[in-house]
Order: structure tokens, then C-alpha cells, then sequence
């Protein structure tokens, strides 16, 4: 009965969160010709409804690609017509051919506001509250904390919710794929990873652990038996999900082969908006289609990070509120720097590399020094970007600053994460033997 109370608490915050900021502006508004990713997600609506499918991802009269074409998977574009068919209930005009671009009303946001929310309840925050309270340790109050953490987050609310870029949708399906494979229904797993990368091909960021977890099964229980069976049926699964998600795309080569190439556009180039990550800051041909939904699929950055996005957007006042709001909660609930012991932060390696030329060197204090270096970094960066004017020779000098400093976060996170899973196996091997 707690749990429940608990979880309960957990939703009307999470959603209390999401419907308060979802009333501050939103990309593009206002802003002829484009109009921003409010207008994308709307044309979508107006492309999806109004033609057939095999004019989805081409460019015509009806369809011109050079305004908001389709660029994400056949699901992206189910989800768009779904929608599509609500709008058409409440008022034709909001997906009217042609007549219907450039769209703005007060009643049009909230209805989009209201998708994003519908999603959040229906994908994302279930997926959520699953994992923190029947998958992770410790108390209630720490399953709360870590559920309102995750729930609040604010880079995903204020991208979600001024963008309408439907991360809750993606990130969601890939958090089910891993509950699936966290409960044992791996079938289950493979299927809803399999929708997420139909939703957005960003989650290849995502698809090497768990196609690496699920080989690594079957060549446990042997290639030559249940192992090669279970493989069997694991590739059958994403298979036939493929199959269903592209089947109107089939009966012509071309369809399938244009999709790819709205998918992957290699002639839209690296960046967008100066938003930061790692191919901004290493400056190579490192991918295809980068755009703010990639710092939300990668994971491990602050909201520092979509700083010049937000900016843009008039939205400094809900970054500055959310991220306030997200840190307190990471400091008071978590106790993110009461729990800092080497053990607790699981530095042994760093530990076994170090104890030779610096015995004394205290790594948990060191820990807790870069913590508070990269908050001052960061309120300086975002000070310095709203307040202050950049040289004149170095007019995108902050944004780089900016992606420079997320950058080697996101280094930082992906080194220590990574030593730490690969140390695991050995830690809980030396746990049993210590019982």
C-alpha cells in the first residue's frame, strides 16, 4: 500500500512538472518562414493525413522536403498520423493541405503539449516507476528520489515540451526493451528496442549493449543448442517488427532506399542550432544528423548543454527553475555527496592505478572538488552567455565554450561508467567470497 502511495506522488509530480513548464514559448514561434519543430511536428501531421503513404518521404508539390520533410522512422510517422486523425476531430484547420502552414493558436499548443503529456503517461513515466521501484536498492524514499530524478529531468521536459520532439516515446520503448531483458522476457526486449529504433534512429546509440547482452546469452547456453534456438527466435522478433513497421514501404525498392536517405541526410551536414556534443567539439564527419535529440539519447549531461538551444528559444527562466529544482533533488534526496566513499563511488581501479606515486591522494575528495568546479563552470558559462557579448573576431565563442565543457563531461561519464560495469563481475565475485 506505501509503494502505491509512493508511486502515486511520484506521477502528480512528474506530471504537475511537465504541464507547468509546457506553458512557457516553444521553438519557432513566430518566427516566419520555418517556424521551428512546433511547425515540424505539425507539417507531419498536415503530410501524414492529407497523402498517401508512399509520398511520405518524397519530395513533390504536396511535399516539399526543403520545409520540415520527414526525417525519422515509419513509427515517428504512424505516431504523426494518430495524432493527425484527433486533430482533424477538434479543428480541420490545424492539418489542412497547405492552408494549414505556419499554424499558431492557443488551443494548437495546448493540443500538442496534450500529445507529449499523453505519451509521458502512456510510455514513458509507467517505464519509469517500474525500474525505480521494483528494479533498484535501497529504501522507499530512495526509490522516490530516484523516480522523481529521472521523472524531472530537465532537459527532457523542456526539449519534449518546446521542441515536441517526443523523446518520452523513444526513451521509454528502449527503458521497456531493458526491463524486458532485466525481468527475462527478452522476446519482449527485442521487441519494444526494436520499435524504439523504428521511432527514432538515434537509439543506434543504444543498440550495441543490448544486441552485445543478447548474443553473449546465446553463446552461453551453447550455439549448438538452446543457445542457436534462442538466437533463432530473438532474430525473428526484430525481423518480423522491422517487417510490420516498413511494410508499406516494400512493394517499391525505391520507398525503402528514400527513407534510408531522409534517415540518414549526409548532405544536411554535422550541426544544428550550435547545440553541443561530441561531434561539435571533435569537429570530423562523425555523423549523420545531429540535432538536440541526440544529448537527450546520450545521457549523462546537465542542462547546460542545450544552453545556446534554450537561449534561442526564450527559455532561460524554466532552465534556470528546472535545473535548481533537479540539483536540489540530486543533493537532498540522493545524498549524491554524503554517499561519496571510494567504495560507495567504486574507485578501486582508479585507486589500484594511483596508489603506487600518490598513497594519500584522497579520490572521494577529489570527487566531491570536481562536482563543485563543474557547477561554478557551468553558472559562469550560462551567465556569461545570457549577460555578456563575445568578441567580435569570436562571435560563437560561449557556444563552444559550452560544448567543449559538455564534452568532457560526457568523456568523464562514459569513462567511469564503463570501468565501472567492467569491474562489476569482479566485485560481486569477491562480495561472495567476504559472506
Amino acid at each position: 500500500m506505501e509503494n502505491w502511495s509512493l508511486i502515486s506522488l511520484c506521477v502528480l509530480l512528474g506530471l504537475t512538472s511537465r504541464w507547468a513548464v509546457s506553458f512557457h514559448s516553444y521553438s519557432g514561434a513566430g518566427k516566419p518562414p520555418i517556424f521551428g519543430d512546433y511547425e515540424a511536428q505539425r507539417h507531419w501531421q498536415e503530410v501524414t493525413y492529407n497523402l498517401p503513404v508512399h509520398e511520405w518521404y518524397f519530395n513533390n508539390t504536396n511535399n516539399d522536403l526543403n520545409y520540415w520533410g520527414l526525417d525519422y522512422p515509419p513509427l515517428t510517422a504512424y505516431h504523426s498520423l494518430v495524432c493527425a486523425y484527433v486533430a482533424k476531430l477538434l479543428n480541420p484547420e490545424w492539418v489542412e493541405l497547405h492552408a494549414s502552414r505556419g499554424y499558431e493558436s492557443h488551443s494548437h499548443k495546448l493540443f500538442m503539449r496534450a500529445t507529449v503529456l499523453f505519451t509521458d503517461i502512456l510510455i514513458y513515466i509507467p517505464a519509469v516507476l517500474l525500474y525505480c521501484f521494483y528494479f533498484c536498492d535501497g529504501s522507499s524514499k530512495q526509490k522516490v528520489a530516484t523516480a522523481l530524478c529521472i521523472l524531472l529531468y530537465p532537459g527532457l521536459i523542456l526539449i519534449d515540451y518546446g521542441h515536441f520532439q517526443y523523446n518520452s516515446v523513444s526513451l521509454g520503448l528502449a527503458l521497456w526493451g531493458t526491463l524486458g531483458l532485466g525481468l527475462g522476457w527478452d522476446l519482449f526486449g527485442c521487441l519494444a528496442f526494436t520499435l524504439t529504433l523504428n521511432y527514432k534512429q538515434m537509439e543506434l546509440y543504444h543498440s550495441l549493449p543490448f544486441f552485445c547482452y543478447l548474443l553473449g546469452k546465446c553463446i552461453k547456453q551453447g550455439l549448438t543448442g538452446r543457445g542457436f534456438f534462442h538466437l533463432v527466435k530473438i532474430s525473428m522478433t526484430v525481423l518480423v517488427t522491422f517487417a510490420l513497421c516498413w511494410m508499406p514501404f516494400l512493394s517499391d525498392p525505391k520507398q525503402p532506399l528514400q527513407v534510408l536517405h531522409r534517415l540518414f541526410p549526409v548532405g544536411r551536414g554535422l550541426f544544428e542550432d550550435k547545440v553541443a556534443n561530441t561531434w561539435c567539439s571533435l569537429n570530423y564527419i562523425s555523423s549523420y544528423h545531429v540535432c538536440e535529440t541526440h544529448l537527450i539519447i546520450a545521457g549523462g549531461h546537465s542542462g547546460i548543454i542545450m544552453l545556446p538551444l534554450l537561449l534561442k528559444d526564450g527559455l532561460l527562466l524554466p532552465y534556470v527553475v528546472t535545473s535548481l529544482a533537479f540539483l536540489f533533488l540530486s543533493l537532498y534526496l540522493l545524498s549524491a555527496l554524503e554517499r561519496s566513499t571510494e567504495e560507495e563511488l567504486r574507485l578501486g581501479l582508479y585507486r589500484k592505478h594511483t596508489q603506487h606515486w600518490l598513497p594519500k591522494l584522497n579520490l572521494s575528495r577529489i570527487i566531491k572538488w570536481k562536482f563543485w568546479f563543474s557547477l561554478v563552470a557551468m553558472a559562469a558559462l550560462s551567465f556569461t552567455s545570457v549577460w555578456l557579448k563575445p568578441p567580435a573576431k569570436l562571435p560563437d565563442l560561449f557556444p563552444v565554450l559550452v560544448s567543449v565543457l559538455s564534452f568532457l563531461h560526457f568523456l568523464g561519464f562514459i569513462i567511469y561508467f564503463n570501468q565501472v560495469q567492467l569491474m562489476e563481475p569482479q566485485r560481486k565475485k569477491s562480495l561472495k567470497k567476504t559472506n
